[in-house]
Protein backbone atom coordinates (compact mmCIF):
# COMPACT_ATOMS: atom_id res chain seq x y z
CA UNK A 1 0.00 0.00 0.00
CA UNK A 2 1.13 3.44 -1.00
CA UNK A 3 0.87 6.67 1.48
CA UNK A 4 -2.76 8.34 2.22
CA UNK A 5 -3.79 10.27 -0.87
CA UNK A 6 -5.38 14.09 -1.01
CA UNK A 7 -7.87 15.01 0.98
CA UNK A 8 -10.64 17.61 0.28
CA UNK A 9 -9.62 21.17 0.96
CA UNK A 10 -12.64 23.20 -0.50
CA UNK A 11 -10.06 24.55 -3.32
CA UNK A 12 -10.99 27.22 -6.03
CA UNK A 13 -11.84 26.12 -9.72
CA UNK A 14 -8.42 26.21 -11.82
CA UNK A 15 -7.95 29.20 -13.68
CA UNK A 16 -6.39 28.55 -17.25
CA UNK A 17 -8.70 25.34 -17.77
CA UNK A 18 -12.38 24.99 -17.30
CA UNK A 19 -12.21 21.42 -16.25
CA UNK A 20 -15.35 18.68 -15.52
CA UNK A 21 -15.61 15.51 -13.68
CA UNK A 22 -18.40 13.27 -15.26
CA UNK A 23 -19.70 11.85 -11.85
CA UNK A 24 -21.14 8.46 -11.02
CA UNK A 25 -24.33 7.42 -9.28
CA UNK A 26 -24.26 5.64 -6.23
CA UNK A 27 -26.95 3.13 -6.78
CA UNK A 28 -29.53 2.24 -2.76
CA UNK A 29 -27.96 -1.44 -2.45
CA UNK A 30 -31.16 -2.02 -0.38
CA UNK A 31 -33.96 -0.96 -3.06
CA UNK A 32 -35.59 -4.28 -4.00
CA UNK A 33 -35.35 -3.61 -7.41
CA UNK A 34 -34.39 -6.04 -10.88
CA UNK A 35 -31.72 -5.11 -12.97
CA UNK A 36 -33.78 -3.93 -15.83
CA UNK A 37 -36.37 -2.15 -13.78
CA UNK A 38 -36.12 1.50 -12.53
CA UNK A 39 -33.17 3.03 -11.13
CA UNK A 40 -33.02 3.17 -7.80
CA UNK A 41 -30.61 6.04 -6.44
CA UNK A 42 -28.85 6.07 -3.05
CA UNK A 43 -29.21 10.38 -3.08
CA UNK A 44 -27.16 11.20 -0.04
CA UNK A 45 -24.31 9.63 -1.00
CA UNK A 46 -24.47 10.38 -4.87
CA UNK A 47 -24.87 14.43 -3.85
CA UNK A 48 -21.84 13.60 -1.28
CA UNK A 49 -19.88 12.76 -4.13
CA UNK A 50 -20.57 15.98 -6.71
CA UNK A 51 -19.51 18.09 -2.94
CA UNK A 52 -16.52 15.76 -3.10
CA UNK A 53 -15.88 16.85 -6.60
CA UNK A 54 -16.69 20.69 -6.09
CA UNK A 55 -14.77 20.79 -2.78
CA UNK A 56 -11.44 20.10 -5.04
CA UNK A 57 -12.72 22.90 -7.59
CA UNK A 58 -13.84 20.74 -10.40
CA UNK A 59 -16.84 21.22 -12.26
CA UNK A 60 -19.43 18.34 -12.41
CA UNK A 61 -20.69 16.77 -15.50
CA UNK A 62 -24.10 15.39 -14.56
CA UNK A 63 -26.21 12.77 -15.75
CA UNK A 64 -23.63 11.81 -18.52
CA UNK A 65 -22.52 8.94 -19.78
CA UNK A 66 -20.54 8.12 -16.75
CA UNK A 67 -24.10 8.34 -14.97
CA UNK A 68 -25.12 5.43 -16.70
CA UNK A 69 -27.09 6.98 -19.02
CA UNK A 70 -28.68 4.30 -21.08
CA UNK A 71 -26.64 1.99 -19.16
CA UNK A 72 -29.11 1.42 -16.24
CA UNK A 73 -29.81 5.28 -15.33
CA UNK A 74 -33.42 5.64 -16.87
CA UNK A 75 -35.12 9.25 -17.36
CA UNK A 76 -36.71 9.83 -14.71
CA UNK A 77 -34.25 9.23 -12.34
CA UNK A 78 -31.65 11.53 -14.47
CA UNK A 79 -34.34 13.81 -13.78
CA UNK A 80 -34.60 13.87 -10.43
CA UNK A 81 -30.85 14.08 -10.37
CA UNK A 82 -30.29 16.97 -12.60
CA UNK A 83 -32.73 18.63 -10.02
CA UNK A 84 -31.25 17.77 -6.63
CA UNK A 85 -27.40 18.53 -8.11
CA UNK A 86 -28.37 21.96 -9.27
CA UNK A 87 -29.88 22.74 -6.03
CA UNK A 88 -26.53 21.39 -4.57
CA UNK A 89 -24.69 23.38 -6.42
CA UNK A 90 -26.45 26.75 -5.60
CA UNK A 91 -25.54 26.27 -2.29
CA UNK A 92 -21.17 26.01 -2.62
CA UNK A 93 -21.48 28.03 -6.29
CA UNK A 94 -20.47 25.24 -7.96
CA UNK A 95 -19.81 24.74 -11.84
CA UNK A 96 -22.62 22.07 -13.51
CA UNK A 97 -23.61 20.85 -16.66
CA UNK A 98 -26.19 18.36 -17.18
CA UNK A 99 -27.03 16.17 -19.91
CA UNK A 100 -29.95 16.56 -22.42
CA UNK A 101 -30.89 13.62 -24.62
CA UNK A 102 -33.87 11.69 -25.68
CA UNK A 103 -33.49 8.47 -23.79
CA UNK A 104 -37.11 8.35 -22.36
CA UNK A 105 -38.08 7.39 -26.26
CA UNK A 106 -38.21 3.51 -27.21
CA UNK A 107 -34.84 2.88 -28.25
CA UNK A 108 -36.51 2.07 -32.27
CA UNK A 109 -38.59 3.35 -34.43
CA UNK A 110 -38.81 6.92 -33.06
CA UNK A 111 -39.61 9.76 -35.86
CA UNK A 112 -37.33 12.65 -35.76
CA UNK A 113 -40.33 15.22 -35.04
CA UNK A 114 -39.98 12.95 -31.89
CA UNK A 115 -36.39 12.71 -31.57
CA UNK A 116 -36.79 16.65 -31.36
CA UNK A 117 -39.57 17.16 -28.99
CA UNK A 118 -37.74 14.45 -26.47
CA UNK A 119 -34.30 16.84 -26.49
CA UNK A 120 -36.67 19.56 -26.21
CA UNK A 121 -38.11 18.36 -22.79
CA UNK A 122 -34.99 17.63 -21.57
CA UNK A 123 -33.02 20.85 -22.34
CA UNK A 124 -35.85 22.37 -20.91
CA UNK A 125 -36.12 20.92 -17.43
CA UNK A 126 -31.90 21.35 -17.81
CA UNK A 127 -32.22 25.39 -18.23
CA UNK A 128 -35.20 25.24 -15.49
CA UNK A 129 -32.48 23.82 -13.07
CA UNK A 130 -30.02 26.38 -13.77
CA UNK A 131 -27.59 24.66 -15.51
CA UNK A 132 -25.45 24.56 -18.44
CA UNK A 133 -26.86 22.41 -20.79
CA UNK A 134 -24.96 19.43 -22.57
CA UNK A 135 -26.73 17.93 -25.75
CA UNK A 136 -25.96 14.36 -26.19
CA UNK A 137 -25.19 12.45 -28.91
CA UNK A 138 -28.78 10.37 -29.46
CA UNK A 139 -29.58 6.83 -30.37
CA UNK A 140 -32.68 7.40 -31.41
CA UNK A 141 -31.71 10.44 -33.74
CA UNK A 142 -28.57 8.13 -35.14
CA UNK A 143 -31.50 5.52 -36.11
CA UNK A 144 -33.84 7.94 -37.48
CA UNK A 145 -31.46 10.60 -39.49
CA UNK A 146 -30.94 9.85 -43.43
CA UNK A 147 -27.80 11.87 -43.66
CA UNK A 148 -26.31 15.30 -42.42
CA UNK A 149 -29.29 17.13 -43.58
CA UNK A 150 -31.30 16.11 -40.36
CA UNK A 151 -28.56 16.84 -38.43
CA UNK A 152 -28.27 20.28 -39.78
CA UNK A 153 -31.81 20.68 -39.28
CA UNK A 154 -32.39 19.04 -35.73
CA UNK A 155 -29.86 21.18 -34.05
CA UNK A 156 -30.18 23.73 -35.62
CA UNK A 157 -33.93 24.47 -34.46
CA UNK A 158 -32.83 22.92 -30.84
CA UNK A 159 -30.14 25.59 -31.15
CA UNK A 160 -32.00 28.36 -31.96
CA UNK A 161 -34.78 27.57 -29.05
CA UNK A 162 -31.93 27.41 -26.29
CA UNK A 163 -31.96 30.26 -24.12
CA UNK A 164 -27.91 30.31 -23.46
CA UNK A 165 -25.24 28.52 -25.03
CA UNK A 166 -25.12 24.71 -25.29
CA UNK A 167 -22.49 21.87 -25.08
CA UNK A 168 -22.29 19.93 -27.94
CA UNK A 169 -21.35 16.22 -27.43
CA UNK A 170 -19.81 14.29 -29.73
CA UNK A 171 -19.79 10.52 -28.11
CA UNK A 172 -17.78 8.05 -30.56
CA UNK A 173 -19.07 4.38 -31.39
CA UNK A 174 -16.29 2.94 -28.44
CA UNK A 175 -18.42 4.45 -26.60
CA UNK A 176 -21.92 3.51 -27.11
CA UNK A 177 -21.82 1.18 -30.74
CA UNK A 178 -25.51 2.56 -31.11
CA UNK A 179 -24.11 6.00 -32.33
CA UNK A 180 -21.81 4.75 -35.09
CA UNK A 181 -22.32 7.30 -38.37
CA UNK A 182 -23.18 9.95 -35.79
CA UNK A 183 -23.40 14.01 -38.00
CA UNK A 184 -24.92 11.82 -41.10
CA UNK A 185 -21.64 9.61 -41.61
CA UNK A 186 -19.63 7.39 -40.63
CA UNK A 187 -16.72 8.64 -42.71
CA UNK A 188 -15.47 11.22 -39.31
CA UNK A 189 -13.74 13.42 -41.88
CA UNK A 190 -17.27 13.98 -43.31
CA UNK A 191 -19.12 13.96 -39.91
CA UNK A 192 -16.48 16.91 -38.64
CA UNK A 193 -17.76 18.99 -41.46
CA UNK A 194 -21.40 18.86 -40.96
CA UNK A 195 -20.43 19.02 -36.89
CA UNK A 196 -18.50 22.23 -37.52
CA UNK A 197 -20.98 23.47 -40.01
CA UNK A 198 -23.63 23.64 -37.38
CA UNK A 199 -21.71 25.37 -34.87
CA UNK A 200 -20.33 27.90 -37.21
CA UNK A 201 -24.41 28.52 -38.73
CA UNK A 202 -25.42 29.16 -34.41
CA UNK A 203 -23.00 31.82 -33.64
CA UNK A 204 -23.16 32.79 -29.97
CA UNK A 205 -25.17 29.66 -29.02
CA UNK A 206 -22.80 26.90 -28.33
CA UNK A 207 -20.17 27.22 -25.52
CA UNK A 208 -18.23 24.38 -26.35
CA UNK A 209 -17.52 20.95 -27.89
CA UNK A 210 -17.20 17.70 -25.72
CA UNK A 211 -15.43 15.05 -27.98
CA UNK A 212 -14.80 11.59 -26.99
CA UNK A 213 -13.08 9.55 -29.89
CA UNK A 214 -9.84 8.74 -28.04
CA UNK A 215 -8.25 10.32 -31.61
CA UNK A 216 -6.09 12.84 -30.35
CA UNK A 217 -4.78 14.09 -33.54
CA UNK A 218 -8.66 14.47 -34.83
CA UNK A 219 -9.22 16.16 -31.30
CA UNK A 220 -6.12 18.47 -32.36
CA UNK A 221 -7.59 18.91 -35.88
CA UNK A 222 -11.02 20.02 -34.60
CA UNK A 223 -10.10 22.47 -31.70
CA UNK A 224 -8.01 24.44 -34.57
CA UNK A 225 -10.65 24.80 -36.72
CA UNK A 226 -13.60 25.91 -33.70
CA UNK A 227 -14.73 29.48 -33.84
CA UNK A 228 -13.04 31.62 -31.58
CA UNK A 229 -14.75 31.78 -28.07
CA UNK A 230 -16.09 28.16 -28.60
CA UNK A 231 -13.94 26.09 -26.58
CA UNK A 232 -12.99 22.29 -26.84
CA UNK A 233 -13.73 19.88 -24.12
CA UNK A 234 -11.81 17.04 -24.33
CA UNK A 235 -13.47 13.53 -23.66
CA UNK A 236 -10.37 11.37 -24.14
CA UNK A 237 -9.61 10.02 -21.75
CA UNK A 238 -6.53 8.19 -23.09
CA UNK A 239 -4.35 11.25 -24.23
CA UNK A 240 -5.79 14.09 -21.91
CA UNK A 241 -2.96 14.93 -20.49
CA UNK A 242 -1.52 16.25 -24.13
CA UNK A 243 -4.47 17.50 -25.07
CA UNK A 244 -5.33 19.77 -21.53
CA UNK A 245 -1.62 20.78 -21.82
CA UNK A 246 -2.32 22.07 -25.55
CA UNK A 247 0.54 23.12 -27.72
CA UNK A 248 1.72 26.49 -29.40
CA UNK A 249 -1.72 26.94 -31.21
CA UNK A 250 -4.49 26.11 -28.34
CA UNK A 251 -5.11 23.32 -25.87
CA UNK A 252 -8.58 21.69 -24.44
CA UNK A 253 -10.70 22.01 -21.67
CA UNK A 254 -11.82 18.87 -20.01
CA UNK A 255 -15.20 17.44 -19.55
CA UNK A 256 -13.90 13.48 -18.44
CA UNK A 257 -15.50 10.40 -16.85
CA UNK A 258 -11.70 9.18 -15.35
CA UNK A 259 -11.27 12.71 -13.60
CA UNK A 260 -14.31 11.13 -11.35
CA UNK A 261 -12.04 8.77 -9.64
CA UNK A 262 -8.28 11.57 -10.02
CA UNK A 263 -10.14 14.26 -8.86
CA UNK A 264 -7.72 14.98 -6.51
CA UNK A 265 -4.69 14.60 -8.32
CA UNK A 266 -6.64 15.75 -11.39
CA UNK A 267 -7.57 18.76 -10.00
CA UNK A 268 -4.06 19.57 -8.37
CA UNK A 269 -2.15 19.02 -11.95
CA UNK A 270 -4.13 21.64 -14.05
CA UNK A 271 -3.73 24.16 -11.55
CA UNK A 272 0.08 23.92 -12.55
CA UNK A 273 -1.00 25.47 -15.92
CA UNK A 274 -2.14 28.43 -14.07
CA UNK A 275 -0.40 32.12 -14.50
CA UNK A 276 1.69 33.24 -12.23
CA UNK A 277 0.65 36.60 -12.63
CA UNK A 278 -2.84 36.41 -13.44
CA UNK A 279 -3.96 37.90 -16.97
CA UNK A 280 -0.89 37.64 -18.38
CA UNK A 281 -1.54 36.00 -21.87
CA UNK A 282 2.16 35.01 -22.26
CA UNK A 283 2.62 32.69 -19.11
CA UNK A 284 1.51 29.14 -20.00
CA UNK A 285 1.81 28.00 -16.41
CA UNK A 286 4.25 25.19 -16.16
CA UNK A 287 3.29 22.43 -18.24
CA UNK A 288 6.13 20.27 -17.34
CA UNK A 289 4.97 20.02 -14.22
CA UNK A 290 1.33 19.48 -15.00
CA UNK A 291 2.27 17.03 -17.35
CA UNK A 292 4.59 14.66 -15.11
CA UNK A 293 1.86 15.18 -12.47
CA UNK A 294 -1.15 13.68 -14.68
CA UNK A 295 1.16 11.58 -17.31
CA UNK A 296 1.51 8.66 -14.70
CA UNK A 297 -2.66 8.32 -14.35
CA UNK A 298 -2.75 7.39 -18.03
CA UNK A 299 -2.47 4.01 -17.16
CA UNK A 300 -4.78 3.43 -15.05
CA UNK A 301 -7.43 5.51 -17.49
CA UNK A 302 -6.13 3.24 -20.28
CA UNK A 303 -6.86 -0.02 -18.13
CA UNK A 304 -10.42 1.34 -16.71
CA UNK A 305 -11.23 2.22 -20.25
CA UNK A 306 -10.23 -0.33 -22.42
CA UNK A 307 -12.39 -2.52 -24.52
CA UNK A 308 -15.31 -2.60 -24.61
CA UNK A 309 -14.89 0.57 -23.34
CA UNK A 310 -18.47 1.17 -22.30
CA UNK A 311 -18.04 -0.60 -19.13
CA UNK A 312 -15.53 1.30 -17.94
CA UNK A 313 -18.47 2.58 -14.86
CA UNK A 314 -17.12 -0.12 -13.36
CA UNK A 315 -13.91 0.48 -12.43
CA UNK A 316 -15.05 3.83 -11.34
CA UNK A 317 -17.58 2.59 -9.27
CA UNK A 318 -15.41 0.49 -7.33
CA UNK A 319 -12.33 2.93 -6.83
CA UNK A 320 -15.48 5.04 -5.25
CA UNK A 321 -15.79 2.55 -3.04
CA UNK A 322 -12.28 1.48 -2.09
CA UNK A 323 -11.83 5.56 -1.60
CA UNK A 324 -14.63 5.29 0.79
CA UNK A 325 -16.76 7.26 -1.12
CA UNK A 326 -19.89 4.86 -1.17
CA UNK A 327 -20.14 1.89 1.58
CA UNK A 328 -20.41 -0.39 -1.23
CA UNK A 329 -20.00 -2.01 -4.42
CA UNK A 330 -23.57 -1.63 -6.09
CA UNK A 331 -24.06 -0.67 -9.44
CA UNK A 332 -27.48 0.76 -11.34
CA UNK A 333 -28.38 -2.13 -13.30
CA UNK A 334 -25.84 -4.78 -11.98
CA UNK A 335 -23.46 -3.08 -13.66
CA UNK A 336 -20.52 -3.85 -11.06
CA UNK A 337 -20.94 -7.46 -13.19
CA UNK A 338 -19.67 -6.29 -16.01
CA UNK A 339 -16.04 -6.49 -15.50
CA UNK A 340 -13.82 -9.74 -14.52
CA UNK A 341 -12.01 -9.77 -11.13
CA UNK A 342 -8.31 -9.68 -12.74
CA UNK A 343 -9.50 -6.64 -14.04
CA UNK A 344 -10.67 -4.79 -10.63
CA UNK A 345 -7.38 -6.19 -8.89
CA UNK A 346 -5.80 -4.22 -11.35
CA UNK A 347 -7.73 -1.21 -11.17
CA UNK A 348 -7.05 -1.32 -7.12
CA UNK A 349 -3.43 -1.77 -7.81
CA UNK A 350 -2.87 1.26 -10.28
CA UNK A 351 -5.07 3.34 -8.29
CA UNK A 352 -2.96 2.52 -4.82
CA UNK A 353 -0.05 3.17 -6.79
CA UNK A 354 -1.08 6.52 -7.59
CA UNK A 355 -1.58 7.04 -4.11
CA UNK A 356 -5.32 7.84 -4.92
CA UNK A 357 -6.99 6.42 -1.83
CA UNK A 358 -7.28 8.56 1.43
CA UNK A 359 -7.21 5.65 3.75
CA UNK A 360 -5.01 2.79 2.19
CA UNK A 361 -5.95 0.05 5.10
CA UNK A 362 -9.81 0.44 4.00
CA UNK A 363 -9.09 0.05 0.36
CA UNK A 364 -7.01 -3.02 0.75
CA UNK A 365 -9.49 -4.56 3.73
CA UNK A 366 -12.33 -3.59 1.01
CA UNK A 367 -10.46 -5.49 -1.84
CA UNK A 368 -9.77 -8.27 0.11
CA UNK A 369 -13.71 -8.82 0.93
CA UNK A 370 -14.02 -8.88 -2.81
CA UNK A 371 -11.94 -11.17 -3.61
CA UNK A 372 -13.35 -13.35 -0.89
CA UNK A 373 -16.32 -13.28 -2.15
CA UNK A 374 -15.12 -14.68 -5.32
CA UNK A 375 -13.30 -17.53 -3.66
CA UNK A 376 -9.97 -15.80 -4.34
CA UNK A 377 -7.39 -18.38 -2.23
CA UNK A 378 -5.22 -15.36 -1.50
CA UNK A 379 -7.72 -13.27 -0.25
Amino acid sequence: MTAAGPRAGHRPPAAARTVFAAAHVVADPRADTPVDGPAAIDWDATLAFRHHLWSHGLGVAEAMDTAQRGMGLDWPAAAELIRRSAAEARTVGGLLACGAGTDHLPAHGASLAAVRGAYEEQLGLVEDAGARPVLMASRQLAAAATGPADYLELYGQLLRQATGPVILHWLGPMFDPALEGYWGSPDLDAATETFLRIIADHPGKVDGVKVSLLDAGREVRLRRRLPAGVRCYTGDDFHYPELIAGDDHGFSHALLGVFDPLAPLAAEAVRLLDPAVPGDPADRGDPAAFRAALDPTVALARHLFQAPTRYYKTGVVLLAWLAGHQSHFTMVGGLQSARSLPHLRRAYQLADGLGLFPDPELAAARMRQLLAVYGEADA
